[in-house]
């Protein structure tokens, strides 16, 4: 069975300015999602499925789901602020999505084999899809686990920080086994003179980082039988999170992940990839990531027109 590449693609990105799923970064037009669907595939990954706002969809469709679906079978999910346990009451005055454990739960019925998750406008590399489709026939026969057994891909946080802004990222411990044992998501990392550091209220106070922590990305691996332990995370989260911040709570999947952890419901092994990461947090971000891709289309790892 081949595995799905959920793909998250609902935030508008708000601090890059627009719809940068979209965005090309080539003179062919291709955006980032298309270069990491074309290394899924080439990998051995099967089907596609894009989470995303109902109210992009005609243009999602038009302008990479049409080229995509050519080649891959394709499905969308949309994530919608009003999808919330029947019991719970949507704050008045909430805009603002409810994270990404929320829109990995809205595909819930769209994905029954085993799949990796990914986040739209980040470029991982062509190893980190093989090492991801390794992971998940190795661990497929879900029968004889005790405990279920994830992945999720790392890379060093000086290879992910940007000299636009700051960044949000899991930060990552893991034990000798390679084995994640806690992940800590920090959501404003700035880069500093003499490394990195994060701040928890605004910039008030900053607290160094070392450049050399492992950190998530939201690249995951997973099966079916994460969706019932999201499930429970995310009716804990509206019970507590939301009642303490009812405007901008979010359940982000590395927290989850770790609270899987503690309370020793999954285990997750790290897996490492050679490729460099980059991504477009802010529109400043855009040239560098355009000149990447030229070096990689020149040195010969990608054709000039992905899906011809």
């Amino acid at each position: 069975m081949k595995p799905t590449l959920v793909i998250l693609a609902a935030g508008m990105g708000s601090r890059y300015g627009g719809l940068k799923q979209i965005d090309p970064i080539d003179e062919q037009g291709h955006k980032i999602i298309d270069f990491s669907i074309y290394d899924a595939k080439r990998a051995g990954f099967g089907k596609v499925v894009f989470i995303i706002k109902k109210e992009h969809e005609a243009d999602f469709r038009s302008c990479v789901g049409d080229a995509i679906s050519k080649h891959m079978e394709v499905e969308y999910v949309f994530q919608d602020l009003t999808d919330v346990p029947k019991e719970f009451t949507i704050p008045e005055g909430r805009v603002k999505p409810w994270g990404t454990t929320h829109a990995l739960l809205c595909c819930k019925n769209a994905v029954k084999e085993p799949f990796a998750v990914i986040n739209a406008d980040d470029y991982y590399g062509k190893n980190a899809y093989v090492t991801l489709v390794d992971f998940l026939k190795e661990y497929e026969d879900r029968g004889k686990m005790e405990t279920p057994i994830y992945a999720m891909v790392g890379y060093q946080l000086k290879n992910t920080l940007t000299d636009k802004g700051s960044v949000a990222r899991g930060l990552c411990m893991r034990d000798e086994q390679d084995y994640l044992t806690e992940i800590v998501e920090r959501t404003k990392i700035i880069k500093t003179q003499d490394g990195a550091a994060f701040t928890e209220d605004d910039g008030a106070s900053y607290t160094p980082v070392s450049v050399d922590t492992l950190v998530s990305m939201n690249m995951w691996a997973f099966y079916p039988d994460v969706f019932p332990l999201m499930e429970e995370a995310m009716g804990e989260f509206f019970k507590e999170k939301v009642a303490d911040n009812p405007m901008k709570a979010e359940c982000l999947i590395p927290t989850e992940v770790g609270g899987l952890l503690e309370k020793k419901k999954a285990a997750v092994k790290v897996l490492s990839s050679s490729d460099r990461w980059f991504g477009v947090t802010y529109q400043e971000d855009k040239p560098m990531v355009k000149e990447s891709i030229k070096q990689l289309k020149d040195s010969g790892l990608y054709p000039t027109y992905l899906w011809e």
